[in-house]
């Protein structure tokens, strides 16, 4: 995902003649100083004084320690996540468990096997993604970052990786090309991987090594293991997981849906669809946001994107409270989720008044759906998300000095980026 500075346009230097070059004895008596006048002989002292000011580049090794540092702690962190989700567990998503280190060689190697192979394959997919923004970036000559990877000792492992765009993009296509590069070339990497996972399932004997107590049952272990009505962790299957499943996998070798954490291939492919489509959210700086933009350019973009992003905010938190819940429950949280509604609807709106009657009116329309429906929810899990939106990235797009419309070719690959959205977008990814 990369993050441009997308500072403003370069404002004229002031004119610093007459000012002193520095704090020393030795710059007071300059030449530049007390000799000469006029910009030219202003220069070198003007830059002196700027100097003071500036932070001094990192030297590549220091950047290339931190680069392969956060990749290799990243590594660790996911494999430790794959051996947690992978096991035979009722809560599989804790902290990384840091034991298996401890146990005997072979347990220890067969555990960080299966964690490795979840790890390569996700990491590869975000590694992917991110060099697609990179070298497209760097065609463009956009000074930009490599990809900081962002480890994390809990669930998945990692938050994903960024990187930094260190200059102002200055056109819509330059926007666009960079902002779609590395969903697509995610994306291509995802569905190969989910190819290889589907026609290279083991048999039903490797899931009956993580429960044996199914193998009594046979191939008809669902039935008696999942009977109607029973719940669990399981991993939402988007649209194209669901095709490919059908097109390619052996239906008598395919896991029931709340096994699928078992499969590290499957495991990875499936969070790969997810992550590809949650850059693909068409707002603010997301790579979905760069794609929508370049179709449709800045005004009806910032004009739509409000929108998108109430209606985004009234599912996550619908079903959050009802007007029967207790004066407890509304005495703890309600003013929690109020600040929550205000923080990141203040800045929708021109006027921060403006947002608060329409985080109030938000509100409002969710008990109302509550009470006409009772039972709707939809997925608070995407109210972190919104508040990264509201109060991190913003949700609209700046515009670029040059606005150009895309090419057909162009504009046809985006309408493509936003179908395969659609295809691997899931409203709640984690049921």
């Amino acid at each position: 995902m990369p993050f441009p500075e997308n500072t403003p346009l370069p404002i004229p230097e002031p004119d610093l003649a007459g000012f002193p070059t520095g704090y020393g004895p030795a710059d007071v008596a300059s030449p530049t100083s007390a000799g000469a006048t006029g910009p030219a002989a202003a220069a070198p002292g003007e830059q002196r004084l700027f100097r003071r000011y500036e932070r001094p580049a990192a030297s590549p090794r220091r950047t290339a320690v931190l680069h392969i540092g956060l990749f290799l702690l990243t590594l660790l962190t996911t494999t430790l996540a794959g051996v947690q989700l992978t096991q035979a567990r009722e809560d599989p998503v804790d902290w990384l468990p840091v034991g298996v280190f401890l146990l005997p060689g072979p347990a220890m190697w067969a555990e960080l096997t299966r964690g490795l192979q979840y790890a390569a394959a996700f990491l590869g997919v975000l590694t992917v993604h991110e060099f697609g923004h990179y070298f497209v970036a760097r065609r463009n000559r956009v000074a930009t970052s490599l990809p900081y990877f962002i480890p994390f000792p809990l669930g998945l492992g990692t938050f994903g990786a960024v990187i930094r765009i260190r200059e102002r993009i200055f056109s819509r296509r330059e926007f666009f090309d960079i902002g779609l590069a590395g969903p697509l070339a995610g994306f291509v990497v995802a569905l190969a991987l989910l190819a290889y996972a589907f026609t290279h399932l083991p048999p039903l004997d490797y899931l009956f090594s993580i429960h044996p107590e199914y193998a009594r049952f046979g191939a008809d272990y669902a039935r008696h293991v999942y009977p109607a009505g029973t719940q669990g962790l399981t991993l939402a299957r988007p649209l194209l997981y669901r095709l490919l499943e059908t097109a390619l996998a052996d239906p008598a070798r395919l896991p029931h849906p709340n096994e699928l954490l078992h499969y590290p291939l499957l495991l990875a492919g499936v969070l790969s669809l997810f992550f590809t489509a949650l850059n693909l959210l068409p707002m603010g700086q997301l790579d979905g946001g760069h794609i929508l933009y370049g179709l449709i350019g800045p005004r009806a973009f910032n004009r739509l994107v409000p929108l998108l992003f109430v209606a985004f905010i009234f599912y996550a938190g619908l079903g959050l409270f009802t007007l029967h819940d207790t004066g407890t429950s509304w005495l703890y949280t309600g003013p929690v989720y109020a600040i929550y509604l205000l923080l990141i609807f203040r800045r929708v709106l021109p006027r921060p008044w403006q947002g608060w009657l329409l985080a109030a009116g938000i509100w409002g329309a969710q008990l109302a759906c509550t009470e006409l429906w009772p039972g709707i929810m939809g997925n608070p899990g995407w109210l972190a998300f919104g508040l990264l939106l509201g109060l991190g990235t913003g949700i609209y797009h700046p515009a670029a000095p040059d606005e150009s419309r895309l090419s057909p070719g162009r504009q046809l690959l985006g309408w493509l980026m936003l179908a395969i959205f659609v295809l691997c977008f899931s409203a709640s990814p984690f049921a």
